[in-house]
């Protein structure tokens, strides 16, 4: 059965546009955790646009299920990630002018530098994703990189303007999850999935996980942080 985490960092999004102390991103994990997520993800991005330190230590001693931390592979977070111990690590490329991630992971034309930054993190006992797009060299580079388990980017595919280019968009995908699988990878999908387009993935065991954010975010504002996980979570398994 597929897994669900939720990305509760537009919580904070809607905190730090005032810069108070609501509505709480951790009250917000917790609700999520009720409702029937598998997991909690944040992105403690390097300019703190949304999700703080602070954050990520109340999540740390709260979080029931799992704690996925996604990062730049940097300096800065790999001290903060051997220090706060998340459950797991996902690697993430990072842009400062980006309004969200525009892609995936550059693993292949960074490997040399990726396999020591992961041998550090997992001699720390982390379990370490890494967030690429479905292409057989970065699924390659990954697992010689010694991940443990790929996020494949979804945008491309949720961003789709007809059916006949999301149909392929999402064979892509499969081939990929396909070819991650046969090299012992565990396989999540994330990026731009919504209510919708998650159906075509239903069924399918080449998906563990599915990471999703935004959009529960977004109907949360309307029906509820518990109902809006709820319908998602009933998608997805």
């Amino acid at each position: 059965m597929a897994r669900l985490e939720v990305n509760v960092d537009h919580i904070a999004t809607l905190r730090q546009a005032r810069l108070i102390d609501e509505p709480d991103p951790v009250t917000a994990a917790a609700l999520a955790e009720l409702a029937g997520a598998d997991g909690i993800i944040v992105h403690l991005r390097e300019d703190r646009r949304h999700i703080q330190d602070r954050d990520l230590l109340l999540l740390r001693q709260t979080v029931k299920t799992r704690l996925n931390l996604e990062m730049a592979a940097t300096a800065e977070m790999l001290a903060i990630s051997i220090e706060v111990k998340p459950d797991m690590v996902t690697l993430v490329p990072e842009k400062r002018q980006e309004l969200t991630t525009e892609g995936g992971l550059e693993v292949a034309g960074n490997q040399a530098y990726l396999t020591e930054y992961i041998s550090q993190l997992k001699e720390s006992g982390l379990y370490v994703s890494l967030f690429v797009d479905p292409r057989p060299d970065q699924i390659q580079a990954a697992r010689q990189a010694g991940a443990d388990c790929v996020e494949l980017h979804t945008g491309a595919y949720a961003e789709a303007r007809t059916e006949i280019e999301a149909d392929r968009l999402f064979e892509e995908l499969l081939t990929a999850a396909r070819q991650a699988q046969a090299l012992g990878l565990k396989v999540k999908a994330g990026h731009g999935l919504n209510y919708r387009n998650i159906k075509r993935f239903q069924g399918l065991e080449e998906f563990a996980e599915y990471s999703i954010g935004h959009s529960i975010i977004a109907r949360a504002v309307l029906v509820g942080m518990e109902w809006a996980v709820r319908e998602m979570v009933e998608l997805v398994k």
